[in-house]
């Protein structure tokens, strides 16, 4: 899973910033890296510097492998607030495009360890068919 960061001009793009954000998003995401092939975030001081309720913006796009991307927005008086606004609500939007996959799958068959229905019924099956073989053989 590729990690971009971007930020706008008032928030200052340094290399720590990207490391903690990229490290942030890489721990809370971590169960979906299979299934994402890169996560784009976005930091962003609505209010060019100014104090102000809620003028930081974190937008961050997750592109599912075979799916549209999503896209989730949080904003907060603190970049670190709005980037733990962001993670959870795509958190919560790839809980339910996988959740809804997973159901949509085929189940698949059970291996000839487990004794399922199917597996009791086929081998009792088996053995009824080579009990009539060896009887009818004798």
């Amino acid at each position: 899973m590729q990690i971009q960061v971007h930020s706008d001009n008032h928030i200052e793009g340094s290399a720590r910033l990207i490391e903690w954000v990229s490290a942030t998003v890489s721990s809370h995401l971590e169960r979906f890296e299979e299934d994402l092939t890169r996560i784009v975030v976005h930091l962003h001081d609505d209010n060019a510097g100014k104090a102000g309720a809620d003028d930081k913006r974190c937008l961050i796009e997750a592109r599912p492998k075979g799916h549209q991307p999503i896209s989730v927005t949080h904003r907060a008086e603190s970049v670190d607030f709005a980037m733990d606004g962001a993670i959870e609500k795509l958190q919560h939007a790839l809980e339910h495009l996988f959740g809804k996959l997973r159901q949509k799958r085929p189940q698949t068959p059970q291996t000839e360890d487990t004794d399922g229905p199917m597996e009791s019924r086929d081998r009792m099956l088996e053995q009824d068919f080579l009990a009539e073989q060896q009887a009818g053989s004798v």
